[in-house]
C-alpha cells in the first residue's frame, strides 16, 4: 500500500514538471476579462518604429528624485477601425527591448537593464513578450481629459490580468494613434516580487505605464 502511494506521488511531481516545463511562453495563470469586440474592420498595423510604451519604477519614497524611466519597444500590433471608430486591438511589447533614460553612466545603466532582464524581475529570457489585448471600447465620461477607456487583458512574465485604461485615439488621414493615461500596474500581481535591501531603498510595488501607439491603415 505504502509502495502504490510512493509511486502515486512521483506519478504527480513529473506531470507538475512536464507542464511547467512545457509551459514556457504560455500563460501561466490567466484571470481574464471576456473579449467582447470583433475584428470586423479595416485593419491599422502598429508602426513599430514610431511606437513605444513608456514606465517609471519608484523607490519607498515615490518622487521623481528616487525612480527610473525607460522606454519599451513594439514587436508587433494590430487595430481595426470601423465605421471611423477603434473596434478592436492587440498588441505585443518586446521585452527585451527594455531601456533606461535617466541613468548617464553606462555601467550603471548596464547594471539596472541586466537586472530588469534577470528572472528577478522579468525573466526576459524565459519570457520575451508582454501583450496587452482589448476587450471592450468605450467613451469616456463627460468631462474626461480622455475619449476613450480601453478593457482589456495584460500579460505580463506568463500571468494575464484585467486591465483599463483611459486613453486619447485619434484616426485621421489613413493613421491612427493611442496615447494611454499613464497608469501604475501592481508588479506583484505578475510574480515580481524582488525586493532591494533596505539600505539601498525598498522598490515600490507599483510599476507606472504609458503606451503611446501609431498605426498605419493596411492597404
Amino acid at each position: 500500500m505504502k509502495k502504490a502511494t510512493l509511486i502515486s506521488a512521483l506519478l504527480i511531481i513529473s506531470a507538475s514538471v512536464l507542464v511547467i516545463s512545457c509551459g514556457k511562453d504560455k500563460p501561466v495563470t490567466s484571470e481574464s476579462n471576456e473579449v467582447l469586440t470583433t475584428n470586423d474592420g479595416q485593419i491599422y498595423v502598429v508602426d513599430t518604429l514610431n511606437s513605444k510604451a513608456e514606465w517609471k519604477g519608484f523607490k519607498v519614497v515615490k518622487s521623481d528624485n528616487t525612480s527610473h524611466i525607460g522606454t519599451l519597444k513594439f514587436e508587433s500590433g494590430e487595430v481595426t477601425v470601423k465605421d471611423g471608430k477603434l473596434e478592436s486591438g492587440q498588441f505585443v511589447i518586446d521585452m527585451t527591448s527594455i531601456a533606461n533614460e535617466d541613468l548617464k553612466d553606462s555601467e550603471s545603466n548596464g547594471k539596472l537593464i541586466g537586472h530588469l532582464k534577470s528572472a528577478d524581475f522579468f525573466d526576459v529570457e524565459k519570457f520575451p513578450t508582454a501583450s496587452f489585448e482589448i476587450t471592450k471600447i468605450s467613451e469616456a465620461p463627460a468631462g474626461s481629459d480622455y475619449n476613450t477607456v480601453l478593457d482589456g487583458n495584460l500579460t505580463l512574465k506568463g500571468i494575464t490580468k484585467p486591465a483599463t485604461f483611459n486613453a486619447n485615439v485619434k484616426i485621421k488621414d489613413s493613421e491612427l494613434s493611442i496615447a494611454t493615461e499613464p497608469k501604475d500596474i501592481n508588479r506583484d500581481e505578475f510574480g515580481i516580487k524582488f525586493q532591494m535591501p533596505a539600505a539601498e531603498g525598498l522598490i515600490k510595488n507599483e510599476i507606472n505605464v504609458q503606451m503611446k501607439v501609431k498605426a498605419i491603415e493596411k492597404k
